[in-house]
């Protein structure tokens, strides 16, 4: 793979953070920024209505239900238009169901049904966009220099949910989370208009393909040959689903019951991004050799923020447990796209990406709208603790699949044209003496 532009003489940047990396990542930044806070608001804008824990679980579940019903098609789409003009779809698509979300959460009561058709719609675009920026991401920097790459997007990517999650919490505290919609309609905008500037000259044309459905097969076949793949998209089918519910539905009344209300829970989950980030900035130096049982290994904290809701521990405890939880699962994120990255081709990456995509958040609608007849039959303590279980169940069942074990990072990458690049001096070696 070849990056894109590369930077001038006089740039302060570094050789593999060219023109679209750049954009990508200023683009992601934003974004970031209003999205957490929406997450948020939306949890509340829901309770302020009157509804209760079913009604929140409901409309998590509507924002994600398209994800499972569009994703595959939204990867074919992907790696056959431009994915910068897909994504740019996607981006107005967003803006304008937020926008019509926080317009009628500010001029009066909204209902459930409006809730429910308006999260879906933000699912949508997010169905199309999540393969198509993966795939550009990806063909956005060096192989030898990906894993740096990915590090550094995801540190700012995560930094940017820090302050929106803490920011978000508050303004919705202090005004409102009709104003927090309003602005996550805004930052979608920025970021369509930044995604609109992304050059794709560098990437090859796509050969004639036999139709959308050959490619959903042909994506299928990349997907399923590979064991490390499809076993950590199982397990993250699981693990995904439960934390959902924690986060979406039983994190919010855990903060309304005992930590305070919104402001608290902002704070909590601020202190998640804060985590993600400081894995992140390991990631920049730390390169394990085995990639995947590194990042795979890191999951079994992300259990805890689940225990801790489900004692519920006092609030500064939870900061601690959602920082630590968040750290350790950022190794594993920097770990998966390095590994996707070097083991996917690249007219490829945005199908294999959307089974990924697909399979992580299928049972995410279901577990969120379960989520409150779950706490109705068992109680809420026991769901917490169920999810906590189900985290570490499912995280040791993978680390059975020897590719997930043994798949090393590569010292030697191929270009398009065939010929081997040099390794960079620290590819296969951790940097700075850890691990």
């Amino acid at each position: 793979m070849t990056s894109s532009t590369p930077p001038t003489r006089h740039s302060r940047r570094p050789a593999w953070a060219g023109r679209n990396y750049s954009l990508l990542t200023a683009a992601a930044v934003v974004t970031s920024l209003g999205s957490q806070g929406a997450l948020v608001a939306s949890a509340f804008a829901v309770l302020e209505s009157g509804g209760g824990a079913g009604d929140v679980g409901l409309v998590a579940a509507a924002r994600t239900l398209p994800l499972v019903l569009f994703l595959l098609i939204g990867g074919a789409v992907a790696d056959r238009l431009p994915r910068h003009h897909v994504m740019v779809a996607a981006n107005v698509l967003n803006c304008l169901s937020q926008a019509v979300f926080a317009a009628l959460v500010l001029t009066g009561d909204p209902l459930l049904w409006q809730m429910l058709l308006l999260a879906a719609l933000g699912g949508t675009g997010q169905a199309f966009f999540g393969p198509a920026a993966e795939g550009m991401l990806m063909s956005s920097v060096e192989g030898e220099q990906a894993g740096r790459a990915f590090a550094v997007f995801r540190m700012a990517m995560q930094g940017a949910a820090l302050g929106g999650a803490a920011l978000g919490g508050a303004m919705v505290a202090a005004i409102g989370p009709g104003w927090v919609l309003a602005a996550d309609a805004a930052a979608f905008a920025v970021a369509g208009a930044l995604r609109a500037l992304l050059d794709v000259g560098h990437i090859p044309p796509r050969a004639p393909g036999g139709g959308l459905l050959a490619d959903l097969r042909d994506g299928w076949r990349e997907f399923a040959g590979r064991p490390w793949l499809w076993g950590i998209v199982v397990q993250f089918s699981i693990a995904n689903a439960v934390v959902a519910a924690a986060d979406a539905v039983y994190g919010p009344l855990v903060a309304r019951d005992h930590l305070g209300g919104a402001g608290p829970w902002g704070l909590a989950l601020g202190a998640f991004g804060a985590g993600t980030v400081a894995g992140a900035v390991l990631m920049t130096r730390w390169k394990p050799r085995r990639l995947l049982l590194a990042g795979t290994v890191c999951v079994f904290p992300l259990a805890l923020p689940s225990a801790a809701l489900a004692v519920p521990v006092p609030i500064g405890w939870l900061f601690v447990v959602m920082f630590v939880a968040g750290a350790t699962v950022e190794v594993f994120g920097v770990s998966w796209m390095t590994a996707l990255h070097q083991e996917i081709p690249e007219e490829k990456l945005s199908r294999v990406s959307a089974y990924d995509w697909f399979g992580s958040v299928a049972l995410v609608p279901l577990a969120t709208a379960a989520a409150g007849p779950a706490e109705t039959a068992f109680g809420r303590t026991a769901a917490l603790w169920g999810c906590a279980g189900l985290v570490v169940l499912v995280t040791a069942a993978v680390l059975c699949v020897p590719d997930v074990r043994n798949l090393r990072r590569r010292t030697t990458y191929v270009t398009q044209g065939g010929a081997a690049e040099a390794p960079s001096a620290d590819a296969e070696r951790p940097v700075g003496g850890l691990g």
